[in-house]
């Protein structure tokens, strides 16, 4: 009978671990990025009354005689299963679809956690609000005009610098492409009257900029040959009159650059089929056969310091015309109205960072206000050989523990990582329904064990009325 009472108790104690386990889910059953708990129970040790006996010639084997002495918790479970997915709209929030933990810092010490309702600091720091801790990840490095991340070194604070300035930058590469209408009217040979000249000639212009991002106006005017068809001369001119002062354009083909003087024109021959054949600058240099056509153009930047002669810097961009025989991207001439396809340049005037926004991969991309976007870094992600081995360290976070595992930190999607989905948070896995139903079978299973302390009260009651 003592047995029995002291069965009781445990199952009375562990029941009401068991209770707390489920009183636990409940109450963070809206806790962004929780990760529900099960207890599990297993038998106690037994006191064995006779062992077991093997068979014999005569007799069979007889099994053991045990009387068990309990229950204890076997387990308290951590279950990572996927949580709903709850879209917020702020582009700071985000969701981990799939395995993986988002990397937080506070000084040396390195935390876990699933729930992502992330913002930014007075310093531009990605960070928790409720606590500090700061996000890790990449920040991106420059290579030569081009941004990079690399996220095979060690994670380190992610800023983004909002309000922060974006140099401008010269144009450098123009791509131009246009189509030049084979049913233009032909200029008669010899031809130099205005009307004439004008209904043969189609202009397109392109906004570039200078080192200073101040904004210029390229303009090519194309002119049929007269007398001659598949033969058009352009003009590049950049900014004819800037308060009565010439830009000075000059164009050559190749990579010298052109020097002052040399004119600021060129002849396109296309073949019969409208396609670009040939080009041919002022000074009787022409393209070759294959290839793309590149032009070297040079204009005066006005607001610069002149030198000591008084010349204005020159600033140099290529004016990229297309391939020779190419159909997309290039100078043709089809029976089609004259029309601008494309026009593309790499310059721009200095902006602000105004915005940014976060992919699918984790990599932060500033958007500035003079219509750049610039790649500023990357959120980092870990997993765990046994992410069930991790322990909680409050605040919704998690630290390494000595079967978890090592952090395998990297970028989102790689060796078994989820995708980051910003402007969401990831609600709890807890299950209401299932929650009530634990607590009720807890709570019958508590009361059993109490009525096991009762009766086993009342036989020792019995004994001890059995001489009056």
């Amino acid at each position: 009978m003592m047995r029995s009472l002291f069965s009781g108790v445990s199952g009375l104690q562990n029941h009401q671990t068991r209770m707390d386990v489920i009183g636990n889910n409940i109450s963070n059953i809206n806790t962004t990025g929780f990760k529900k708990n099960r207890a599990l129970f297993q038998d106690m040790l037994y006191q064995q009354l006779s062992g077991a006996a093997r068979p014999t010639d005569t007799l069979g084997g007889i099994n053991p005689k045990e009387v068990g002495l309990g229950m204890s918790v076997a387990s308290i479970d951590t279950l990572h299963t996927q949580g709903s997915l709850e879209t917020t709209g702020k582009g700071t929030d985000l969701a981990i679809q799939g395995t993986g933990f988002f990397v937080l810092k506070d000084g040396e010490k390195t935390y876990f956690t699933r729930a992502g309702a992330f913002g930014v600091d007075r310093d531009g720091t990605m960070m928790n609000p409720a606590n500090g801790m700061k996000v890790q990840g990449w920040m991106a490095e420059d290579a030569g005009g081009t941004q990079i991340i690399n996220s095979s070194a060690e994670t380190t604070d992610l800023i983004i610098p909002v309000g922060s300035k974006e140099p401008a930058r010269a144009t450098t590469m123009v791509n131009f492409a246009c189509n030049l209408d084979n049913r233009t009217p032909l200029i008669p040979e010899g031809a130099t009257d205005a009307v004439s000249l004008l209904r043969g000639t189609w202009s397109t212009s392109i906004k570039i900029y200078d080192s200073f991002g101040e904004a210029h106006i390229m303009q090519v005017d194309f002119t049929r040959v007269p007398g001659v068809n598949n033969q058009w001369t352009a003009a590049v001119t950049v900014d004819p009159v800037d308060d009565g002062i010439p830009s000075n354009t000059s164009i050559g083909l190749g990579d010298a650059a052109p020097a002052v003087g040399e004119g600021n024109t060129f002849t396109v021959t296309f073949d019969n089929n409208g396609l670009l054949a040939s080009v041919t600058d002022a000074a009787g240099n022409a393209s070759a056969e294959t290839g793309a056509v590149l032009m070297n153009v040079a204009f005066d930047v006005q607001s610069s310091t002149p030198d000591a002669d008084g010349i204005p810097v020159r600033q140099e961009f290529t004016l990229n015309l297309g391939d020779v025989g190419a159909v997309v991207n290039t100078i043709t001439q089809f029976a089609e109205t004259s029309s601008t396809k494309a026009n593309e340049q790499d310059g721009y005037a200095m902006g602000y960072l105004d915005n940014f926004k976060i992919d699918n991969s984790g990599i932060i991309t500033g958007v500035y206000s003079n219509g750049v976007s610039r790649m500023i870094g990357q959120v980092a992600m870990a997993s765990f050989a046994n992410q069930e081995g991790l322990e909680k360290a409050g605040d919704n976070n998690f630290v390494e523990s000595n079967n978890s595992g090592l952090a395998n930190i990297s970028a989102s999607g790689i060796a078994g990582k989820g995708k980051i989905v910003s402007g969401t948070l990831e609600m709890s896995n807890v299950d209401m329904a299932g929650e009530f139903t634990n607590m009720i079978v807890t709570q019958r299973g508590f009361q059993a064990n109490s009525k096991t302390i009762q009766t086993a009260d009342q036989l020792l009651q019995e004994l001890l009325t059995l001489k009056r």
